[in-house]
């Protein structure tokens, strides 16, 4: 039997290695779900496209491959724009399979039949519409190379219903609902002679390459200045008392495990005081001498060099004016803007800052300053912030104190632990607290700081690292973004632990507002009972209260966890002011 689009578009996914395609199921795409389960390749259903997209980004983020979504036209399409756009902000490659209309059908008031591509384009780094069958496999390979040259990013391929059916069912459609199947006439015989002309441009005619041209390629500098930008970060290396690296996440993109862990190994023998943020936590483990995590503001202000790997000068390093102005700057990013935006560095790489890392401790060699003086007041800053957090974490408190909470589900987390986040000031506090164990076992939204990642992140990481457990931290006001994916964890066999930080407020709103506007309009939730929602859901459920309580209930839901269960720890904070003036906007 001939091949159509679908088992075309399965079999070109299962040659790049995608093992999941994450979707939510509609008529313009159902050959592609099972085109692509016909070669091995898992499909994964959701309950809001938007979730898809985010499992896609999981994906990619844990494994180095592009992840794949695939959603049908219109309002499914429509559906994953922030997500999208998430991705394009945090630098994620994927692909997004988008249905659509008919092609002879385009523009004529179909079902569903939008102009998808004016609202892709801005928020993809590459969008295109193929229309011919024999132009799939060209085009979705182009589409994998523009996703993960460069600065990665998202690509949206859409792909119209009548090129993913068989020829054969494709004409009885045309001939059906143009009437002609019994029709005679010479206006009749015109008509046919035109739609047979269109399936014959659809199915038989040769791939164009002017159809697909993608976006001026990546001009990177990396590969003929690299040896100079080594050469002159060591001289500044071999004169720094006070050097401090940063890392972020971009250090990481199209990177798999084991080139994860090699960056890991590099990073520790380059042995200065380093910082991680966003996808990067983690790479050092759970603890390592070289590692801080508190204090980064006051230890850039005394900086004599600083490294910015794969991070921008943007709100979280204060815009680049938090680093010592006298300082030696090296910044090495994918993205030109932001190797210079905000602060003009010293020294500017274009390229993989991960790539720079492992090239520069392989060309380290002899004697460095004394650097133990600075360790040791950099230390001195972390214990302290470590010794207030612990003191906090002991409060008494008749609800839960967030810090005890998180201080406890880190001494009871497993070390090959994901931890997915998803909310604001409930989130922001674990972050404090909670430690990744390994690369690559952290998921946040990233810059554009998205609420309801939590769910396909959840998914994405559980069909990734299927003998990882599986922590996703709520606010109780993110969770109802993505709660009904509590439904696709126990259909698809997934047991994450959620927690749902509840103090009935979007807190970290709720806290400025109320103090400088002295009003708490549009901020307030309810206690509501998120645990009985994942029981409804077919998950289990469990209602924190009692400070008492608190390490057996985790216990108990990590105990459900390993049974394959998915479960939600409903925890009722009490009102603190741990984050007090750290709202961000």
């Amino acid at each position: 039997m001939k091949k159509h689009g679908g088992d075309i578009i399965g079999d070109f996914l299962g040659s790049k290695g995608v093992k999941q395609l994450y979707t939510l199921c509609g008529g313009h795409i159902s050959p592609i779900l099972t085109g692509a389960k016909n070669v091995g390749i898992e499909i994964v259903d959701v309950r809001d496209e938007v979730s898809a997209v985010f499992a896609a980004d999981a994906s990619s983020r844990m494994t180095g491959i592009p992840g794949v979504a695939a959603v049908t036209a219109g309002p499914g399409v429509t559906n994953t724009i922030t997500a999208i756009k998430n991705a394009q902000m945090a630098q994620s490659p994927l692909i997004l399979l988008g249905g659509a209309t008919a092609t002879i059908l385009k523009g004529r008031g179909s079902l569903q039949d939008i102009d998808q591509m004016a609202l892709m384009e801005p928020v993809t780094k590459w969008s295109v519409r193929v229309t011919k069958i024999k132009s799939l496999i060209p085009t979705l390979e182009k589409a994998f190379e523009v996703a993960t040259l460069g600065v990665p990013g998202p690509v949206f391929v859409e792909v119209p219903v009548d090129i993913l059916y068989p020829e054969a069912t494709v004409k009885d459609w045309y001939m059906k609902e143009a009437g002609l199947e019994k029709a005679t006439g010479l206006g009749a015989k015109a008509l046919k002679l035109y739609l047979k002309a269109h399936l014959k441009r659809q199915f038989h005619q040769p791939h164009i390459a002017v159809d697909i041209s993608p976006p001026q390629p990546f001009n990177s500098l990396f590969d003929t200045t690299i040896k100079s930008a080594v050469k002159d970060t060591i001289r500044a290396l071999k004169k720094a008392k006070r050097p401090v690296l940063i890392v972020g996440s971009q250090a990481l993109v199209n990177y798999s495990k084991s080139e994860a862990n090699e960056l890991s190994e590099c990073i520790e023998s380059i042995a200065i005081p380093t910082f991680l943020g966003g996808g990067a936590r983690g790479l050092l483990g759970q603890k390592n001498e070289i590692q801080f995590r508190h204090k980064r503001s006051a230890a850039l202000k005394k900086a004599d060099l600083v490294i910015v790997a794969g991070f921008p000068f943007d709100f979280r390093l204060g815009y680049g004016q938090k680093i010592n102005k006298k300082a030696t700057v090296v910044s090495v990013n994918l993205n030109e803007d932001d190797l210079k935006k905000n602060r003009k560095p010293t020294l500017a790489l274009l390229g993989h800052s991960g790539d720079f890392l492992v090239k520069l401790s392989h060309c380290l060699d002899g004697a460095t300053q004394d650097r133990e003086p600075w360790f040791n007041t950099l230390r001195d800053r972390e214990k302290q912030r470590d010794d207030e957090i612990e003191a906090l974490a002991k409060s008494k408190s008749e609800l839960i104190n967030p810090v005890g909470l998180f201080s406890e589900i880190e001494k009871q987390m497993d070390e090959n632990s994901v931890i997915v986040v998803d909310g604001g000031d409930f989130v922001a506090t674990g972050s404090y607290i909670v430690r990744p164990r390994r690369p690559l076992q952290w998921l946040d939204p990233g810059v554009f700081g998205t609420l309801g990642v939590g769910g396909g992140f959840a998914i994405g990481a559980a069909k990734c690292r299927p003998d990882a457990e599986i922590w996703l931290f709520y606010g109780d006001g993110s969770s109802a973004y993505s709660l009904a994916e509590f439904d696709t964890y126990v259909r698809h066999g997934l047991a994450p632990i959620a927690v749902v930080g509840t103090d009935a407020e979007w807190a970290q709103i709720a806290r400025e507002q109320k103090q400088v506007l002295r009003d708490d309009v549009g901020t307030t939730l309810l206690r509501t009972d998120y645990h009985i929602v994942a029981k409804g859901f077919g998950g289990e459920g469990l209602l924190l209260k009692d400070p008492k309580k608190m390490a057996s209930v985790i216990k108990k839901a990590k105990k459900l966890a390993t049974e394959g269960k998915p479960v939600l720890i409903n925890a009722h904070l009490e009102k603190n002011d741990f984050r007090e003036g750290s709202i961000s906007i």
